[in-house]
């Protein structure tokens, strides 16, 4: 399969509540959701950081072996993008520490001549106009989904939509699809931005799961219960990472015909969300280096049975 994920990767600090806080920590959407798309298949990610990318996240990103890093630039003389965040109590806020751009107001990083032929496209969040520029590198594309955040609905609202005219579905907040349409319900909030363009759209809603509004339906799937909580940031790319390489794998093995049908993503949710749940259960990416494909397996059988309704 050929599936491509552009975006940010980056080094955070976090700080929760119950379990402490780690520091210099591999971060950023591209790393998150590259982890997860790799349990279902090779995945390439775009992105870029500067020389003070410490050898040792570089060498937790390449332990993945699906994941194909040739489209990550090392720039001399920049800086790596870095955020830091602070937990609530219940950890479903966090506040937002410090943000250091680096690469990231620099030039986007250019698309490998190898990876213009993905048909699988993810523009993980990022400003709408480069998304728009890398979207215009895959010719062959088959489906485009694209994240994005309250900051771009606020500043880059025009180039906003202007995206989802291009894109096949696009993934994002609960509250952002209210900033976003100015509609207090989530379902009729969905509605509104498949006015726009998208075939659908993901409203994620955290430890309440998330909510699938299709041109051909609406689905609602729970988060998994999850016992323990330890960090909750990457769960919206890791989500996006296992529904985008689901999705792949069963095209590669010739499984669907429509990769952006109303069944197809229904499924996909499913193994999202079991892959975010076990991207939770630990600090960056510590979780996700000693998950075995066994686990997602078994994981996922569970998931089915409590969703199941005879």
């Amino acid at each position: 399969m050929s599936l491509i994920v552009t975006g940010t990767v980056g080094i955070d600090t976090v700080y929760t509540p119950h379990e402490g806080h780690r520091e210099g920590v591999l971060g950023g959407s591209c790393t998150y959701f590259a982890a997860a798309a790799s349990f279902y298949g090779p995945v390439r990610i775009v992105g870029a950081v500067g020389d003070d990318f410490p050898d040792e996240l570089r060498a937790t990103l390449d332990s993945f072996p699906e994941i194909d890093t040739a489209g990550l630039e090392v720039r001399v003389g920049s800086k790596t993008f870095r955020w830091g965040g602070k937990y609530a109590e219940n950890m479903d806020t966090r506040e937002t520490l410090f943000t250091e751009l680096g690469v990231l107001e620099e030039m986007p990083p250019k698309i490998p001549d190898a990876y213009r032929d993905s048909r699988f496209v993810f523009l993980a969040n990022t400003h709408p106009a480069v998304q728009l520029e890398m979207l215009a590198s895959f010719p062959e594309r088959s489906l485009v989904v694209a994240d994005t955040m309250d900051l771009w609905i606020d500043t880059a609202r025009e180039e906003l939509h202007e995206l989802l005219t291009r894109v096949d579905g696009l993934v994002l907040n609960f509250d952002e699809a209210e900033q976003f349409t100015g509609r207090r319900n989530t379902v009729s909030a969905a509605r509104r931005i498949l006015e726009l363009g998208p075939r659908f759209v993901v409203v994620k809603k955290g430890e309440h799961g998330c909510i699938f509004v299709h041109r051909d339906g609406i689905a609602a799937l729970p988060a998994y219960p999850a016992e323990r909580v330890v960090d909750p940031t990457g769960a919206g790319d890791s989500f996006a990472g296992g529904m985008m390489g689901f999705i792949a794998a069963e095209a590669a093995r010739g499984a669907q015909d429509e990769p952006a049908s109303f069944e197809t993503i229904r499924r996909a949710l499913a193994h999202g969300t079991v892959i975010a749940s076990f991207n939770i259960e630990s600090f960056s990416l510590d979780r996700l280096t000693t998950l075995t494909r066994e686990d997602v397996v078994e994981r996922y059988g569970e998931f089915i049975k409590m969703v199941r309704v005879d």
